[in-house]
């Protein structure tokens, strides 16, 4: 049975303090990703690595995506043990950034960031995956819960934004060490959950979502225009403090596309379109947004982009993620995840790693690849609209 027919009725002082913790530790969990995103590129290039390293750096965690992280989410939700999970793939990502920050050659860098990201990219689904039992065990809203993370993760942007314009860009890595160590100390109050109803106990083969058209759109789209962020996460910063920006206005740049971004999840409880028209309406943004950042905008063309993100990136989510708590059984939220991320993985890291070629020769004409790929997810959401407008199959819902 999906998600969203399982909804059991809890106490509501146990959902307040399980919503507290949850967005606690969604805030430490994005509060890192606000530090890393815009400025561990920057540590990267002063320590002297090149754009072409650099490329090939950033596209580590999502190649852990689809090769180690599967495996820790399926191991994971077979043990019934997402808040474990969660406590160790923490404080592992903080020793990982601690090893790092010793770290100046580019091969050594590159092995330890492998090791790293291996246990910290499961983080956010696990932890999604945790949201998600939440919801339905509870009767809480993903969005609601989702967009502590989204303010966080400015709070840390703008943090190392700030201290990017007083410490030397060689010393940033030591501001994302301290972030990591917050989201493993966060981990400790995370509350355990409910157990799953016995009638879903037996069942737990995850290939039954393999095995659906439906859920295999539904991921190939979302990574198509998620992944489509690429160029804009590993070289944003770098083409910035190129014209001059200083590292507080990269911050706020970063800061108006996550402020728009809380906006939409704030919002979301109170759509009305389907799922699938959102993840479309995210993926046609996307092509606009890519196509007008390869114009090389100043002030406010720059600021109306960064506002897209709203639309882009958390418009996609919410779609995403409706249309995955109707197609996933709770058994095999973890694995679902686990899924949707190995897909993204997989676009993500072959998106990252061309770009860094096509930056260099081209510069911000990178962008108009991500504009394209935008536009192959939407197109594939919508030739498959008629399909995930249907209930979901038995075989995927296992009901």
């Amino acid at each position: 049975m999906p998600l969203s027919r399982q909804i059991s009725a809890t106490s509501p002082v146990l959902a307040r303090q399980f919503a507290r913790r949850l967005g606690l530790f969604y805030g430490a969990v994005f509060a890192l990703s606000g530090t890393h995103l815009p400025f561990f590129p920057v540590w990267l290039r002063a320590i002297g690595l090149d754009a072409s390293w650099i490329g090939v750096i950033i596209a580590v965690p999502a190649v852990t995506r689809f090769t180690v992280l599967p495996l820790i989410t399926a191991l994971a939700e077979r043990r019934q043990a997402l808040r474990g999970a969660l406590r160790l793939t923490t404080l592992a990502t903080a020793s990982g950034f601690a090893v790092l920050a010793g770290q100046h050659q580019p091969w050594l860098v590159f092995l330890v960031y492998v090791g790293l990201c291996s246990l910290w990219t499961p983080v956010v689904p696990l932890t999604d995956a945790y949201a998600l039992r939440g919801v339905m065990s509870h009767g809480l809203k993903y969005g609601r819960l989702r967009l502590w993370g989204s303010a966080a993760f400015i709070v840390g942007t703008l943090l190392c934004g700030g201290l990017a314009d007083i410490v030397p860009s060689s010393e940033l890595i030591w501001i994302i060490l301290s972030v990591a160590l917050c989201g493993a100390a966060s981990g400790l109050l995370l509350q355990p959950l409910p157990p799953l109803p016995r009638s879903t106990g037996p069942a737990r083969d995850g290939r039954s979502l393999l095995g659906s058209p439906r859920f295999l759109c539904i991921i190939a789209a979302s990574a198509l225009i998620q992944g489509s962020h690429a160029a804009y996460y590993t070289f944003s910063a770098i083409e910035w403090k190129a014209q001059g920006l200083s590292g507080l206005t990269i911050a706020w740049l970063w800061t108006m596309g996550v402020l728009a971004e809380i906006i939409i999840f704030a919002l979301s409880p109170r759509f009305t379109l389907s799922p699938v028209i959102l993840v479309v309406i995210g993926a046609i943004a996307a092509v606009l947004r890519w196509t007008l950042t390869a114009q090389e905008p100043h002030a406010m063309g720059l600021a109306a982009v960064q506002i897209s993100h709203g639309f882009t990136f958390g418009l996609t989510l919410v779609g995403t993620m409706g249309l995955l708590v109707r197609e996933v059984p709770a058994y095999l939220t973890a694995r679902g995840q686990g899924y949707y991320s190995a897909a993204s993985g997989v676009v993500g890291s072959a998106a990252s790693i061309l770009s860094g070629p096509l930056y260099a020769a081209y510069g911000p004409g990178v962008y108009y690849a991500m504009a394209a790929m935008a536009a192959a997810g939407g197109t594939l959401m919508w030739l498959g609209r008629a399909r995930l407008s249907l209930q979901p199959h038995k075989a995927a819902s296992g009901g």
